[in-house]
């Protein structure tokens, strides 16, 4: 489904990413990981279309989507949960929501989708007029991520959907990860929580200084994933 071959990815002159290569294959989910500043949220922008590759090509079913805008590559069915939400803060919940499924038409799609949304996140349906910049950092986690999915994408780009939320909503979302792993919704995850994205994906990239250092099923995994992956992070 996704390719990515030989990417080098620069801001200003500095490389952020250097010859990068990684695939995500329909139906599967696959985990990026890395310390902080190792390129992981510049490889999902890359493919998102918000910043510009210097070198090397990337593919979405078999398209080369490396020079495509960014409305382009969600119409083609590829959405982003970015770390900063980037949600519309004076817009409510339900505007927000409603605006992630606005390239659809079909009479009853956005009304199949929003109870899709709240059979996960009830608290959605109960702040519906709630403005999203009033939510907790863990209901707008929640919204973020029901906006992406009102649009039925593809494949999902997932950047730290847990990090930083209290266990009571980090949990609901591992939860709802869980349930879409089970539908085999293709995902590309980057977490900082070794445990969780090992027990989620299929496959794993390890990323260091804007290079990869390693790479496997996660099912080879030893039991404690966090001392294995410790020894990247360094």
């Amino acid at each position: 489904m996704l390719l990515l071959k030989n990417l080098d990815v620069y801001y200003a002159k500095r490389e952020a990413v250097r010859n990068v290569s990684l695939t995500v294959e329909d139906g599967k989910v696959v985990a990026l990981l890395g310390s902080n500043g190792a390129g992981k949220t510049t490889i999902l922008n890359a493919i998102s279309g918000f910043v510009s590759p210097r070198k090397g090509e990337i593919e979405f079913n078999g398209t080369s989507i490396r020079k495509r805008n960014p409305y382009e590559i969600v119409q083609l069915g590829i959405g982003q949960v970015s770390q900063g939400r980037d949600l519309f803060t004076d817009l409510s919940v339900m505007e927000n929501l409603r605006l992630g499924a606005v390239l659809h038409k079909r009479k009853n799609y956005v009304k199949e989708k929003l109870e899709e949304v709240f059979e996960n996140f009830q608290i959605l349906k109960e702040r519906g007029e709630q403005k999203a910049g009033t939510l907790s950092g863990g209901e707008q986690q929640m919204l973020a991520i029901g906006r992406a999915m009102m649009n039925s994408p593809k494949l999902l780009l997932l950047d730290e959907p847990t990090t930083g939320l209290a266990p009571i909503y980090a949990k609901r979302i591992e939860t709802l990860l869980d349930k879409l792993r089970e539908r085999k919704i293709t995902m590309l995850l980057v977490e900082q929580n070794a445990p969780l994205a090992a027990s989620l994906s299929n496959y794993f990239y390890v990323l260091r200084n804007g290079q990869i250092v390693a790479e496997g099923n996660t099912a080879s995994l030893p039991e404690d994933v966090s001392n294995f992956f410790r020894k990247y992070y360094i």
